[in-house]
Parts: structure tokens; C-alpha cells; sequence
């Protein structure tokens, strides 16, 4: 088994580099890791029903789509993050005790006692640190975790507070628990980049046959590849959202408006417009213009901008149009 060094601090390059070491690198390998202050969903999750996007973007944390389930996390520089790639052995998969033990004996070794509690979550004295996701593939398992040492908690609560949207979605919600920080139950001090070294030296004295690795320029750009092309596209983190209907209304001084939407990957598949307000030409016109376009800030905009509005709905603006139809 190799040990892979990665100082890279991109969510969405490290994200890419978690899919390649599952199902291109050849041998078994693990990793430590860290991202700049971000936002992970589980792949099965709506982007929009887990984040506050009004903190997200003031504070300009990307919201990034892992290949695993379970549920969001927010990470900073603060976090440690370890992936492991291993053959799947009967039983492996949803064995969460058995991958979390080896960060669990390490934790003691500093005089912290953890535990593993309901699936995948690792608590000390009831309150969560560490959360565990997994993914099998060609008969090779990745499993990846979360260990929040000195992670800005402010930001976290911030971050993964959901706005109150009217949003009828099927994807899967994440739980809300009580978070701490390692470091406030150590003994001894220790900064973010001690702690990494010491579970590094830990890893390499206790596994048996582990290798320092490093990234070929192969290596690289098959990561980059997966990068540019899927982690680091809107089609990917946000369009890959399962269905949901999306609906908002307002009052505006020439009537009130009301949008429902129902968007399947991204995409919207149909959209309604109700009201009180007039237009010279049936609203219908307009609610067709939207089908099949992205739900998405940026493509919308310039498109209403470009539509005769005034048409449909007497007196509106494409910025108050877009104020309903986006998040």
C-alpha cells in the first residue's frame, strides 16, 4: 500500500483526485488531505436543500459534489481529511467500525478517547468530529473521512443552514448533530500541520509494508482531466441535483407573480406561471422559453434580459423575473 502525499488545497481537484485513486490507480493507496474553505454534498443530495447560497457566495466558499453519499460537510484548512483504496473484501462495505479504528487507536495515543456512533460518525463525548462515507467500484472500495481539529465552526453553521425556499425535493438530507474540534479535547497544544504529521508518521509506522508516494505527471493529468470536465463544472456540483419542483411568489406593484418549476438534473423540464398580472400575449409563451434551459444564475439572466418580458407580464424586469425563478 502506498502513503500518496497531496498538498493540494482545490475541493475540487482533491475531490477528482478521490475518483481517479478508486477507479484508475493501480495499487491500494492512502491519502491526507485538506481543502480550502468549502462545502462537500453527497452525490445523492440537492445542492440547494443543504446550503445557505446567500453565505456561500458573500463569503465565496465553493459547493462541491463528492462521489460518495451521506451527507454535507464543510471543510477549511482546519479539517484533515484521509482516503483509503483497498480491495473490497465480503463484509468491507458499510463497515464503518473497521475503517474507523485505526483513527480511533491513533486519537487514543494522544488521550483522546472516540467512538463510532450510528453509522459512519465518530463522536467525543456525544459531540461529532469526524463523519465517514464509502463507494465501491470494480471491486475496489473507497472509504473517506472527515476529522475537524480547528475547523471555523461559525462558518460551518453559516454555510450549511439551508434558506427557507419552497423546495420539494428527493434527495437525500443530511443530519443535523452537535460538531467539535479535536484540538479543544488534547492535552497537549498542537497546531493543524503538527497533528497532520503526526497521524502521517502514525499511518507509516503501523501499517505494515506502507510506501511514500508521489504523483506521476501521468498521475496528474488524469486527475486534471477529471477535474476540468466533471468536479469542476456547474453541470456536476449543482446539476446533478436529483428532481425537485421549485416554486416562489411575489408582489410586485402590477400583480403578483407566482413560479413553479420542476427541474430534473439541472434542466428545466417544465415551468408555470400564475398571477393576477396582464400581458398582451398568454403567459404560456414564456413558461416554454424556460423549458430546457439550466437552472442556473448565470445562464438565466442574460437569457431574460435578451426576452421580451414585457410581453407576457406587463411592467415586470428581467432582474425581477430572475429574482424568482433562481435561488
Amino acid at each position: 500500500m502506498y502513503l500518496l502525499e497531496n498538498n493540494c488545497t482545490d475541493p475540487t481537484w482533491n475531490l477528482a483526485l478521490d475518483e481517479y485513486l478508486l477507479t484508475r490507480f493501480p495499487g491500494e493507496v492512502l491519502t491526507l488531505w485538506r481543502n480550502g474553505p468549502s462545502v462537500i454534498i453527497g452525490k445523492n443530495q440537492n445542492a440547494l436543500e443543504e446550503i445557505d447560497l446567500d453565505f456561500v457566495r458573500t463569503h465565496q466558499i465553493p459547493v462541491v459534489r463528492r462521489l460518495t453519499g451521506g451527507g454535507a460537510v464543510f471543510h477549511d484548512l482546519g479539517n484533515v481529511n484521509y482516503t483509503l483504496v483497498q480491495s473490497c473484501g465480503a463484509g468491507d462495505f458499510n463497515n464503518y467500525a473497521k475503517f474507523t479504528r485505526p483513527i480511533v487507536d491513533f486519537l487514543a495515543t494522544l488521550g483522546v478517547k472516540a467512538q463510532l456512533s450510528g453509522r459512519n460518525d465518530l463522536l467525543i463525548d456525544g459531540r461529532k468530529f469526524s463523519g465517514n462515507a464509502q463507494t465501491v467500484r470494480n471491486s475496489r472500495i473507497l472509504h473517506h473521512g472527515t476529522l475537524l481539529f480547528s475547523a471555523d465552526l461559525s462558518r460551518l453553521s453559516g454555510a450549511l443552514r439551508p434558506q427557507n425556499l419552497k423546495l420539494e425535493s428527493k434527495g437525500v438530507k443530511s443530519v443535523s448533530s452537535r460538531v467539535t474540534n479535536l484540538a479543544d479535547h488534547l492535552s497537549v497544544s498542537m497546531d493543524v500541520e503538527t497533528f497532520l504529521s503526526r497521524l502521517r508518521a502514525y499511518f507509516l509506522e503501523t501499517v505494515p509494508g506502507l510506501l511514500p508516494y508521489s504523483l506521476t505527471a501521468d498521475d496528474r493529468s488524469a486527475v486534471e482531466t477529471l477535474h476540468r470536465e466533471k468536479y469542476g463544472t456547474w453541470a456536476w456540483n449543482f446539476g446533478f441535483s436529483p428532481k425537485y419542483t421549485w416554486s416562489r411568489a411575489a408582489k410586485f406593484p402590477f400583480g403578483l407573480v407566482d413560479v413553479r418549476l420542476d427541474v430534473d438534473r439541472g434542466i428545466i423540464r417544465s415551468a408555470t406561471l400564475y398571477g393576477d398580472y396582464f400581458g398582451r400575449l398568454d403567459s404560456a409563451g414564456l413558461s416554454d422559453a424556460l423549458v430546457g434551459l439550466p437552472h442556473q444564475r448565470e445562464v438565466l439572466l442574460p437569457q431574460l434580459q435578451a426576452f421580451p418580458l414585457e410581453d407576457y407580464i406587463a411592467g415586470i424586469t428581467a432582474e425581477e423575473l430572475f429574482s424568482l425563478l433562481c435561488p
